[in-house]
């Protein structure tokens, strides 16, 4: 009797010691999945605030009599009525004795750098990626990876200063450019911008893979390049996808870059060594002057709202496209 009393009370003793760690790590657990859901519902509600503070303040330039007979959204977007040479006027004027708010100039310097980053960008950094996760020694990978990185940290009136007194002299004087500063001045900085985000998100892509399809790819006697290239770089089409994407949003709301280096010029020209005017360094040169309730002042939160309704577009349809692009390969395989 005694020694199975002894053997009952022991196993009770043991089953209090499970269950106490069991209910402190569903403590725990709980504590974790509400401090993530609160951050989520932190950064959302935030989001939807912002939003709706920018659309207040735009919202009178379709609305407002007065604003709306000096800004309306057909001078926002079709030609001015002021023709030189037959030919319409896009201009950006809102201090003139006869105010123009084209936005057509700001849009068009916009997308340029944008473009121009992107296509700098993406292929250093995808290639500099594959290289780092397929080719590069683990010392290598290590300096590297650390390097490119860190130029994620440095601050963007940094890069603008660089490229507006260093970048701008010596373009201009390999080439011979009209103008010092331009759309193409800008959008090589806007590349040192977006290289550490594609880099970063298309190299945790690519180590993502499962090494089992490198394996399989050079039992069949493929090289290593062959290997990276036609295996390894497909399967992470996904996430390089969405590091272009990232890139792209990153370039296309970037301010203290293009507002030093682009040469602040709001006019529509296909030519990137022109001079370029975008959306953010027009909102970041102009708000700080303007008078609080004229109509140039709601047109600067306008072109807040656009830009923020544009950015979050291209981030859906990047999103869409990922999607789509996962299930094709799913497919496949």
């Amino acid at each position: 009797m005694r020694g199975g009393g002894i053997l009952s009370s022991n196993a009770e003793i043991a089953l209090l010691a499970m269950r106490k760690p069991k209910r402190t790590g569903e403590f725990s657990d709980r504590l974790a999945a509400l401090l993530i859901k609160g951050s989520a519902l932190l950064a959302i509600v935030s989001l939807i605030l912002i939003f709706i503070f920018i659309g207040k303040e735009a919202v009178p330039v379709i609305t407002s009599a007065e604003v709306h007979a000096e800004a309306d959204l057909n001078k926002l977007f079709l030609p001015q009525p002021a023709r030189v040479g037959g030919i319409p006027e896009f201009t950006w004027q809102p201090i003139a004795e006869i105010p123009k708010y084209s936005l057509l100039p700001l849009f068009a310097g916009t997308l340029k750098t944008t473009i121009i980053a992107v296509i700098f960008a993406v292929p250093l950094s995808v290639a500099a990626a594959l290289y780092t996760a397929e080719f590069a020694h683990p010392w290598v990978r290590e300096v590297v990876k650390p390097a490119i990185e860190l130029l994620a940290g440095i601050p963007s009136v940094v890069v603008g200063f660089f490229c507006l007194m260093v970048l701008a002299g010596w373009l201009q004087d390999v080439f011979g450019w009209t103008f010092r500063l331009n759309a193409l001045t800008a959008g090589i900085g806007l590349s040192l911008a977006v290289i550490p985000i594609v880099y970063t998100v298309c190299e945790d892509a690519f180590t993502s893979v499962p090494q089992t399809f490198r394996d399989g790819s050079t039992a069949m006697g493929a090289s290593s390049w062959q290997t990276a290239w036609r295996v390894v770089l497909p399967s992470a089409m996904p996430g390089v996808l969405a590091a272009c994407v990232l890139g792209f949003g990153r370039a296309i709301g970037e301010t203290m870059i293009v507002l030093m280096a682009s040469g602040n010029a709001a006019i529509v020209s296909f030519l990137p060594t022109d001079s370029v005017r975008t959306f953010s360094a027009t909102i970041a040169a102009e708000l700080g002057e303007v008078v609080v309730g004229s109509p140039h002042y709601y047109v600067l939160f306008f072109i807040g709202a656009l830009l923020f309704i544009l950015t979050f577009a291209i981030n859906l349809m990047g999103h869409w496209w990922v999607g789509q692009l996962q299930k094709k390969l799913q497919g496949a395989s």
